[in-house]
C-alpha cells in the first residue's frame, strides 16, 4: 500500500517530535489556526464558484456543504425571522 502522505519521512518524524514536545496550549492554538485556515479556504472556493453570491449566501452554502441542507435551511429560516426590516 502506498504511503498516505507525500511528506518526507524524516520531515514527518520531526513534525511529530515537535508536536509531542509542544504544550497543550500550543497544540490547541495550532489546531484552531489550522481550522481557521481550512474554513477560509473552503469559503474562498465557494466564493470562486459563486462570485455574485452575498456573504450570507456563501455562509449558508458553507453550512449546507459541511453540516447538511437541513441545518442550512433552518439557519436561513432563522435569519428571515430575525432580520430587521
Amino acid at each position: 500500500m502506498p504511503p498516505l502522505t507525500d511528506t518526507d519521512r524524516a520531515a514527518e518524524e520531526a513534525q511529530v517530535r515537535l508536536l509531542r514536545a509542544a504544550t497543550p496550549a500550543r497544540r490547541t492554538q495550532a489546531a484552531f489556526s489550522l481550522s481557521r485556515a481550512v474554513i477560509e479556504l473552503a469559503r474562498r472556493a465557494l466564493r470562486r464558484a459563486a462570485p455574485d453570491a452575498t456573504d450570507e449566501e456563501i455562509g449558508l452554502r458553507f453550512v449546507a456543504l459541511h453540516y447538511g441542507d437541513d441545518l442550512a435551511q433552518r439557519v436561513r429560516a432563522h435569519l428571515a425571522r430575525t432580520r430587521r426590516p
